[in-house]
């Protein structure tokens, strides 16, 4: 996934897989200056030793899985727990570093990047899950939607029939990966697919108001703007293609911190991770609040408020963070059928603990 994509995350903006992240570019002075103010001493239990005065810093991808943390800011979370919390847009390139060498606290993190990380003997821990699925969309240019008479309708066996022979943008080898899964699971090899790679879901998205594509693969909220926009059709999702299902990805979205702040930091990891579960918990019990709705559009600024509506409820989000030996072995068994890890993904009760959750 591209996940922050789920398993997209990519720069990750929605990605895509936990997908795509926005770039955020940090001068050296800064980066400096973070780094000294985000390591602590022993916890107080009040947030202190978390940053500068006291402030968590929190990576976050810039996408939909966002949501929870920026519900636990505006909803009061944080601060019933005495946190004060800053974050940090970061890309799938930059936000295992920025965890392990303390510039951000907590990492809002895909089973993709966390795992690779673990194959790296990384020291850093899962502490909590704040969504599962991956809101999957895979759209098609208006041109090559009249032309094979597509519409949002079309059983999914349809669609990967006429997708044989196309021409498919590729940004992440999550994605990619996906959409071959797809086109496997309905008989249709991906290799008789021309794949164009592109550097971005934005740069997918320009390829197709132009026809240089005629199809691309990415996460909520990207696939339903663009056909918002009139620019295409959303042909497959998750409801429709059963490989994309929740129930077969798993945990899209993870709490992850490096061990050495953990044993450091138990209290407010606890109260961390507490809040978040209170936004969470209160996102499954209503999603279609003005709140949870308000929050989203300002967390995914220039998205259509009618998109936001519909691509939401495409994401699991728990009642509760914990996580079980049953989601990672459903995770592990997504991530390792897309093939974009070196090797099998593997974690073990090591690596990751619910015992910082209420």
């Amino acid at each position: 996934m591209t996940y922050r994509t789920p398993h997209v995350r990519a720069p990750r903006t929605f990605r895509t897989s936990p997908g795509t992240r926005a770039l955020v570019v940090v001068s050296a002075a800064a980066l400096g200056a973070t780094l000294l103010t985000a390591c602590g001493g022993a916890d107080s239990g009040s947030g202190s030793g978390s940053g500068s005065g006291g402030t968590i810093t929190v990576g976050v991808g810039g996408n939909i899985f966002d949501i929870p943390m920026r519900v636990a800011e505006a909803n009061g979370y944080f601060a019933k727990q005495g946190l004060k919390v800053k974050f940090v847009t970061l890309t799938a390139a930059t936000d295992t570093s920025a965890l392990q060498s303390g510039s951000v606290q907590f990492l809002n993190d895909s089973p993709t990047d966390f795992l690779s990380a673990v194959a790296k003997n990384l020291p850093e821990t899962a502490i909590s899950t704040d969504g599962g699925g991956n809101p999957l969309g895979l759209i098609v240019s208006t041109r090559f939607a009249k032309k094979h008479d597509l519409t949002a309708d079309t059983p999914a066996a349809e669609v990967a029939k006429a997708l044989a022979g196309s021409t498919g943008g590729s940004s992440s080898a999550n994605t990619k990966a996906e959409a071959g899964l797809f086109l496997k699971e309905y008989g249709v090899d991906p290799d008789k697919v021309k794949w164009v790679s592109l550097l971005s879901a934005a740069a997918d998205k320009t390829a197709l108001k132009s026809n240089e594509i005629d199809w691309f693969t990415t996460s909520e909220p990207t696939p339903l703007e663009i056909q918002d926009s009139g620019d295409g059709v959303v042909v497959a999702d998750a409801t429709k293609v059963p490989a994309w299902s929740n129930a077969k990805i798993g945990y899209s979205i993870l709490v992850v911190a490096r061990n050495s702040y953990l044993s450091g930091h138990a209290a407010t990891a606890k109260k961390f991770v507490t809040a978040v579960q209170q936004a969470t918990a209160y996102m499954n019990a209503h999603l279609g609040s003005p709140t949870v709705q308000s929050v989203a559009r300002k967390a995914l600024p220039g998205v259509p408020a009618n998109v936001i509506r519909s691509s939401l409820p495409l994401v699991d989000w728990p009642a509760d963070g914990a996580m079980r030996t049953a989601g990672w072995n459903t995770t592990l068994a997504f991530i390792n059928s897309l093939g974009t890890l070196p090797g099998t993904a593997k974690v073990t009760s090591d690596n990751w603990t619910d015992k910082y959750l209420p």
